[in-house]
């Protein structure tokens, strides 16, 4: 007699667990696209709208029945703080099909159905196949009407206040700057360190104020900005060249290399060699950029003891990397995920020694954001840190297009920077 091996399910069973199971979790699915306020669309490699959800619905008043299968162009009309409609350069489910990659906007406003207004933070993310061709696009949106008012009112209040006391700042500045002199006065030691101790606060204190200031233009896009095409290799070494005295004089060694972390090459600038490099074209302002490349570096010096700090640049097609690294005393773990937050400031010996404000490395994402970049820090605890900027990379041919179109609408602007 033949023994009975296990029982094998028959392919009909396994057929139905499946599509129960398919079926499973497509309910859940529609259970948390349906619960949430947030705003899903889901858009085909036509821009065809495929999916609309109730939030959608809320926030656009367009109704899924009306919306679906239309063009996404029919229902999304996103505008500036102008009311000024997004080209197709700005708009990201536009951007998505030719950048492929997740593109973020917290500025945009949505027009309604009926015509109405209403602030929206976006988020649109491809979907590719296996030949990284892009298929489609979700889109998740937010009603953020209510919060924008609030950041409005306390950016207006901040912005204000900081305006208004910033003049009799700098009045007792001067006053203090001329009790100091001794042309001016003749003061006792111990009255000049009371007065020199009483000079630094109110340079601090002017400081924050204009660091305030910043810092709200930044939140509600009043800051000044001109972009101009910038070739970042040219541009970060005459940038590290102007900070090298400020780091000799603290004994540190400041590098410039080009090429990926660990395997770049030095630009040589001392000896002054040359190499033969990719140009790295970006549109950006570089009074900004400059900013936040300062804002890093003397973050680098001060938390830098001994050992060396590196201005890095790499890209690829897509992407231009500006890497700031330094052997300082690194940065908590729990702190990491904190650290551009406004305010915000790691909270130990050193930092309460040094001071600051807890605004630079918000005001630095706020700028980098302003081109479609992003700004993020690696660091481990006694080893040191590196900052990472991503800015968008342009082509030689696009570069050459903007500088054209630059030079016409503002002649009298020079580029200092490699022509293409």
């Amino acid at each position: 007699m033949f023994g009975l091996g296990p029982k094998k399910d028959k392919p009909a069973v396994k057929s139905n667990v499946l599509a129960s199971n398919l079926r499973d979790e497509k309910l859940k699915s529609d259970i948390i696209l349906n619960a949430i306020d947030d705003g899903v669309i889901l858009l085909d490699a036509d821009k065809t709208i495929q999916m609309f959800n109730p939030g959608a619905e809320k926030i656009t008043g367009w109704t899924a029945a009306d919306a679906l299968t239309l063009d996404y162009h029919s229902v999304i009309h996103l505008m500036n703080d102008k009311n000024e409609a997004y080209n197709s350069s700005q708009d990201p489910f536009e951007r998505i099909y030719d950048e492929i990659v997740t593109i973020r906007d917290n500025q945009a406003y949505l027009q309604t159905k009926s015509g109405n207004s209403v602030g929206i933070s976006l988020s649109v993310s491809p979907l590719t196949d296996q030949n990284n061709n892009v298929t489609g696009a979700v889109g998740i949106f937010r009603d953020v009407s209510e919060e924008r008012v609030a950041e409005k009112q306390r950016a207006d209040f901040i912005s204000t206040a900081s305006h208004e006391m910033r003049t009799p700042v700098a009045a007792i500045e001067g006053y203090l700057a001329l009790a100091l002199n001794e042309r001016v006065s003749k003061i006792d030691t111990k009255a000049r360190s009371y007065l020199e101790k009483a000079h630094a606060s109110t340079q601090h204190l002017g400081s924050l104020f204009q660091d305030l200031l910043t810092s709200a233009k930044a939140e509600d896009g009043r800051l000044i900005n001109h972009p101009t095409v910038t070739e970042m290799g040219e541009f970060l070494q005459r940038q590290t060249e102007d900070m090298r005295f400020s780091a000799e004089k603290k004994g540190l060694v400041l590098d410039y290399m080009i090429g990926g972390e660990g395997g770049g090459a030095s630009t040589g600038v001392e000896g002054g060699q040359k190499l033969i490099r990719p140009l790295y074209y970006v549109n950006v302002d570089q009074e900004r950029i400059r900013e936040v490349i300062i804002n890093l570096f003397d973050n680098a010096i001060k938390y830098t003891p001994a050992g060396k700090i590196i201005v890095g640049l790499t890209g690829d097609d897509k992407v231009v990397q500006i890497r700031l690294q330094d052997t300082g005393q690194g940065i908590p773990p729990e702190d990491v995920g904190h650290l551009f937050q406004k305010f915000y400031r790691v909270d130990n010996s050193a930092t309460r020694s040094i001071g600051g404000t807890g605004l630079g490395l918000f005001i630095c994402r706020k700028i980098v954001e302003m081109y479609n970049g992003r700004i993020w820090v690696e660091s481990e605890v006694d080893k040191g840190s590196t900052f990472f900027i991503n800015l968008p990379r342009i082509s030689s041919e696009r570069a050459a297009n903007l500088q054209a179109q630059q030079a016409k609408s503002s002649p009298e602007i020079v580029s200092a920077n490699t022509q293409v």
